[in-house]
């Protein structure tokens, strides 16, 4: 939990913003697996914990712009409950410890919450019913409330990162760096996807921390979310691990490498990972504020257009076969998102509040539909970079049947690569006032550098 100052100020500009209304924030229960007490790791919502900052169930945060007044809703702990949990603060503690000196039991929130209160965007189901008892409404009008202006001024805010928030994340970074070096290198040929997740969870708890998300751990990268773990690793496999580990204030980290299970990459494994990897820092150098996310992500894609041609999978010129969309058949997603309290930061809200602006709108195309980021960037933002290459077989004959980008993609070479698999590399960014600085401890990313960690892990 940060300073308590902070979160009344990140609730003092909210006011301000907004101007007038009641600004309803719902936190998150605990949820139930199979039965009523066998829950899943409880998870407090993100932008509860920006504005109130308490990771516990059970929690209303009301920020009152009319009375200049923020208040928790919440129930004390009794006999009941002491019991299984041992003793726990009262409401109007965990107030004091963010500086809400308004607290009340939930069973006052019905009659003080106004109905026209502004609300988010609520993405459990729980969190419809709740509304729908509380502000006395059908399931269809809660799902039509949630309000523009609050979801922009949320955005707005939680996009800029503090100097706080940075050193979080910073974490974050660091300790997921720490996983991806450990999973790199214990990996060995007879060993199954899941016994690296295994891994990668050890060492993520060591910090005290949870993952960000499940790792797609899998020696079928072309599968971009690929959570399928019971592969066997075999000599000649590369293997895709993307994942990331939160910091001690639940703000997120990402990564990804792509390495050899062998210890070396071989002569065509190689081609293509330098390719990905000169997308990567050709993005990367294009950063800087100012520069929308949308031509980076252009540039990324043009850059793997000219490597591709160069091993003889393209032809043409870079730029008409981007523009035309031909890249697809090998870069099938986005080059990034922002990233804070969400791993994809503020998903729940809408990429188009987001990720865009009312003069940007997220494309419907196949591939650029996938970029979840496409405005102009600003200092102190957060963001991924992961350019890659997926050969999917199903696409491929897609494409073929349907006789698209033959001026630009090389159908007969590309059939020969048809078992290839996928590569991805990905690192996290804040923006500077000049360009972007890398967040975290460095992790080996460099062709060269990859094979040096597996050769030496192998030794």
């Amino acid at each position: 939990m940060f300073k308590k100052e902070i979160y009344q100020e990140r609730r003092a500009k909210l006011r301000a913003e907004m101007g007038k209304g009641q600004l309803l924030f719902l936190g998150n229960d605990e949820a139930s697996i199979n039965f009523d007490h066998n829950w899943y790791p409880f998870r407090q919502d993100s932008t509860f914990l920006y504005y109130f900052g308490i990771s516990l169930p059970g929690l209303v945060g009301v920020i009152d712009c009319d009375a200049d007044k923020d208040y928790i809703f919440g129930d004390d702990y009794e006999i009941d409950d002491i019991v299984w949990t041992g003793p726990q603060p009262t409401i109007a503690e965990l107030g004091e410890q963010v500086g809400v000196v308004n607290t009340a039991p939930l069973r006052k929130l019905a009659d003080f919450i106004k109905a026209d209160c502004h609300i988010l965007p609520p993405y459990r189901g729980e969190h419809v019913l709740k509304l729908r008892e509380l502000l006395g409404k059908s399931i269809e009008e809660v799902e039509s409330m949630p309000s523009v202006k609050l979801i922009q001024a949320v955005a707005k805010q939680r996009n800029i990162k503090s100097s706080e928030e940075l050193a979080e994340m910073d974490e974050a970074v660091s300790r997921t760096s720490a996983v991806h070096l450990a999973v790199m290198k214990a990996a060995r040929a007879g060993m199954k996807e899941y016994e690296l997740v295994a891994v990668a969870t050890s060492v993520a708890r060591s910090y005290n921390a949870s993952l960000s998300f499940p790792p797609i751990a899998t020696i079928n990268g072309q599968t971009l979310h690929n959570h399928y773990y019971g592969n066997t690793l075999k000599e000649g496999d590369i293997m895709l691990f993307d994942s990331g580990a939160e910091s001690t204030e639940f703000y997120a980290g990402d990564m990804t490498r792509t390495f050899p299970v062998s210890g070396k990459f071989d002569a065509r494994q190689r081609e293509l990972y330098e390719i990905v990897y000169n997308a990567h820092r050709a993005a990367v150098e294009s950063l800087r504020p100012g520069k929308r996310f949308l031509d980076v992500h252009l540039l990324a894609a043009e850059t793997l257009v000219e490597g591709l041609k160069g091993v003889g999978l393209m032809k043409g010129d870079a730029k008409e076969a981007v523009a035309a969309g031909a890249h697809t058949m090998f870069f099938q997603c986005g080059l990034g998102h922002m990233m804070g309290l969400d791993v994809h930061d503020m998903e729940n809200l809408g990429e188009q509040y987001v990720g865009y602006t009312p003069e940007l709108k997220k494309s419907s195309e196949f591939g650029l539909k996938s970029l979840r980021l496409g405005k102009a960037l600003e200092s102190n933002n957060v963001i991924t970079v992961e350019p890659g290459i997926y050969i999917i077989p199903e696409l491929i004959d897609m494409y073929k049947a349907e006789g698209k980008f033959k001026d630009f993609i090389d159908y007969n070479k590309l059939d020969t690569y048809r078992d290839f698999g996928g590569i991805r590399v990905e690192e996290d960014f804040v923006i500077t006032d000049s360009g972007a600085d890398l967040l975290g401890t460095p992790l080996p990313i460099a062709p060269d550098e990859v094979e040096k960690v597996r050769k030496e892990a192998l030794s």
